[in-house]
């Protein structure tokens, strides 16, 4: 097999949106996201401490939609390990041009074996890193981009193939029987840039954006509440057993699920241990065993292909995550009899 390309991190991810206006009025006036340019047909944004051109692109088209997820590589000479690397696989691969994508360079932009819109990148242009413009942050302020979250009917699959692009596991779910139901994996020293949760795929759950604090995320809910836009809040806000993160999940006005996220923990170590979730232990979805809408195992954003055609859905045949019932109202959680305090099993 060819070598594959070194992957950094993920970098962005381009919605296509309904409406521009509306759009652009939940990322830039609600979550405050910094607009690098827009034009009438799309918006180029970034956080506060993002200084490439974007992270997430807005594009006005019929239906909304996942068009790409970039992800950035260590050097120019990545781009050619791409191409060579998914043409061996036998996947749809464009290399474009520099500017094909605005604010980005020379790209490889591919179908992977999941059926995704994935584009390697490493030339940006670069704009102001706001890190220190306090004048603009916001008591919300948003500092990067996170992570993507990736609905697919075959995570061991799937999982097989991140590994084979250098993605390390830093958390699964699991049953007694062997079943996988989703896997984080990273690439950056947290605990993920991509999630992989077994559904009907190809589809995007969600992508996330960092803050710094619990309260920069808690104040997006009294924005939110003070708009009377609170429907836009899917789940949360609450704090994640896998990762350990304080979430809020929101749906944009295309029902795009973004999710805001803080206060996981660093991963880079070789030897960074793994954690397998029991997937009857609920404290995994929710540190304080909140109960999750059923919205969130069942809708997610569907994907284009590279001509700009939704993608078809493969179902999943195995075990669905959202089918777990823990106790008797299904939302409580169990303890393993083994329990004891400060242990986690």
């Amino acid at each position: 097999m060819s070598t594959a390309p070194d992957v950094i991190r993920c970098a962005y991810a381009e919605f296509v949106v309904s409406d521009l206006r509306a759009s652009r009025a939940f990322y830039v006036d609600v979550l405050g996201l910094v607009v690098t340019h827009e034009d009438a047909d799309t918006i180029h944004l970034r956080a506060f401490e993002e200084y490439l051109h974007h992270s997430l692109v807005l594009r006005r088209g019929p239906v909304p939609a996942l068009a790409v997820l970039g992800y950035r590589v260590r050097t120019p000479a990545d781009l050619d390990l791409a191409e060579a690397y998914y043409r061996e696989l036998g996947v749809r691969v464009r290399r474009r041009e520099p500017g094909a994508t605005l604010g980005i360079g020379e790209a490889v932009r591919v179908e992977d074996p999941l059926g995704f819109p994935i584009e390697f990148f490493h030339e940006a242009v670069h704009v102001e890193r706001f890190t220190q413009r306090y004048d603009t942050h916001g008591a919300g302020a948003i500092s990067r981009l996170d992570h993507f979250n990736l609905n697919t009917p075959d995570v061991p699959a799937a999982r097989k193939y991140y590994e084979g692009l250098g993605f390390r596991v830093s958390e699964d779910i699991q049953d007694s029987d062997g079943t996988v139901y989703a896997a984080w994996m990273f690439r950056k020293p947290t605990v993920h840039d991509v999630a992989l949760t077994g559904g009907d795929g190809p589809r995007l759950h969600h992508i996330a954006f960092a803050t710094h604090e619990r309260h920069q995320i808690l104040h997006i809910c009294d924005h939110l509440g003070a708009l009377r836009q609170s429907d836009m809040i899917e789940r949360g806000p609450g704090r994640h057993g896998v990762s350990n993160a304080f979430y809020l999940y929101l749906r944009d006005p295309d029902g795009h699920r973004i999710e805001i996220y803080t206060h996981d923990y660093y991963t880079g170590d070789p030897d960074n241990p793994v954690i397998t979730w029991d997937v009857h232990d609920n404290q995994r979805r929710d540190w304080w065993g909140n109960a999750v809408v059923p919205s969130w195992y069942t809708e997610a954003s569907p994907v284009l292909d590279l001509d700009g055609a939704p993608r078809p859905l493969v179902a999943r045949t195995d075990a669905r995550e959202m089918d777990v019932t823990i106790g008797a109202d299904g939302f409580s959680y169990t303890r393993s009899t083994e329990f004891k305090l400060g242990e986690q099993v």
